[in-house]
């Protein structure tokens, strides 16, 4: 009887807690997960590319990861023109 008595404290606490702080304040049920894609690369080799945090043309190794990052990834800063091509001078740029 000891032990039941803190457990259904503790879940009426939670419970209490949970209803009074309204409808609006319900956490989002997923969370975003890193994606990832396997590509050929230039050299005819798998590579994966992942979100993985990094925004610039300066950390990409190639145009395929660039275009990758750009239509996958959120946050990053490789396409200053708008115009959907990534890393223009580094990777990308027109031939």
């Amino acid at each position: 009887m000891r032990k039941i008595v803190p457990v259904a404290v503790v879940f009426g606490a939670v419970w209490l807690w949970q209803h009074l702080r309204g409808p609006g304040t319900q956490p989002e049920a997923s969370v975003a997960q890193p994606t990832s894609l396997f590509a050929s690369g230039t050299d005819g080799q798998t590579t994966a590319f992942s979100c993985d945090g990094r925004q610039y043309c300066s950390q990409m190794i190639s145009c395929a990861e660039a275009t990758y990052f750009l239509q996958r990834c959120p946050d990053v800063k490789m396409d200053g023109n708008h115009d959907g091509v990534p890393c223009e001078r580094q990777w990308c740029g027109t031939r």
